[in-house]
């Protein structure tokens, strides 16, 4: 009897100091909140004593996926390039800014759900980490698409300095982030203005047709038109994306093999092929690494972001290839 009461009086005091410990030491208790309601967006971290090597390194990589054909893949390509991104450990932003809000509801965030996102932000109604939501990715956010969106462009007519709502808004909050994906609509209006402004280059996802190589040109003067106005004289070309490849075909051999006659390493060498995966994702309102990671769809994604990422490294200043956009869509409409 007595050895049972001694050892129930030593267990009392063991737990009485456990807890007495943790009352001690608020940070222990903060860090088991945090991680059961993460922050959005949490801080980037660095290892111990690893600094940026550059000072724009703390600023993420802005880059803007667009196209002015529609179906080419575009939506695709910003939802699970953002998602691969994310899943090799980058912190990573996705910007909904098409009306049809196609990349929120791949993300089972759709537009009739949303009662704050990205025209909020625009119209400075919110500030942006207000309208972050996270997604089913760890370190994948998205500022999603609202029914809002479709009259933003009536309200901005006499906004002043309107061509730059989205990049104030990214260089006053998406610091913790290392690449801002923007989805942009297919359409050079206002909306694709604003993330073509707010971008660092301009990923241009091309399906292997003619129609999608004349909607490849009209972009590429748009760009002329953005750099030499003036809007953005930093943006550049990221680089051009092979969607929808059926290798199968003549067609698509001919057209993949005149890009890349024309515009040389532009072109990645990732070409994402056309899979059934890929269009049924969407429809259970997931990226396609979450729906069938082992896919030949999630696969291509994973090595465009590998590819990506060894540019991004290789890196030595930005330089632009010498021939300029415009006598590169003269070679194009030439041949």
């Amino acid at each position: 009897m007595g050895s049972t009461l001694l050892a129930c009086c030593v267990l009392k005091a063991c737990v009485v100091k456990s807890f007495s410990i943790l009352l001690a030491s608020p940070g222990a208790v903060s860090s088991h909140i945090t991680r059961v309601f993460p922050a959005v967006p949490r801080p980037v971290a660095h290892p111990q004593g690893s600094k940026p090597s550059h000072p724009m390194d703390l600023m993420p990589r802005i880059i803007a996926i667009s196209n002015q054909k529609g179906g080419v893949g575009k939506t695709t390509t910003a939802v699970n390039l953002a998602t691969a991104l994310a899943l090799e450990d980058k912190m990573v932003l996705l910007v909904d800014i098409d009306p049809q809000g196609n990349a929120s509801s791949g993300l089972s965030v759709p537009k009739s759900d949303v009662h704050m996102g990205v025209a909020d932000v625009m119209l400075g109604c919110r500030d942006l980490p207000e309208a972050v939501v996270p997604t089913c990715i760890d370190g994948l956010h998205l500022l999603p698409a609202t029914r809002d969106l479709i009259g933003l462009e009536i309200e901005l007519v006499e906004a002043s300095r309107r061509e730059y709502r989205l990049k104030r808004a990214l260089d006053a909050h998406a610091g913790p982030y290392d690449f801002v994906i923007i989805d942009c609509p297919p359409a050079l209006n206002m909306l694709t203005i604003n993330g073509l402004a707010a971008a660092d280059g301009v990923l241009i996802p091309v399906q292997a047709e003619y129609y999608a190589m004349e909607g490849l040109g009209e972009l590429l003067r748009a760009m002329n038109q953005i750099q030499k106005g003036g809007l953005n004289r930093n943006l550049s070309r990221e680089g051009i994306v092979l969607t929808m490849v059926d290798r199968r075909t003549r067609l698509c051999r001919d057209v993949a093999d005149q890009l890349r006659e024309v515009f040389g390493d532009e072109v990645y060498q990732t070409e994402i092929p056309r899979n059934v995966r890929l269009g049924e994702a969407p429809s259970f309102g997931k990226p396609v690494h979450a729906y069938d990671p082992l896919c030949r769809g999630a696969v291509a994604y994973t090595n465009l972001a590998l590819e990506f990422l060894q540019r991004m490294e290789a890196e030595d200043g930005g330089t632009d290839s010498a021939t300029s956009a415009v006598d590169n869509v003269l070679k194009m409409e030439a041949s």
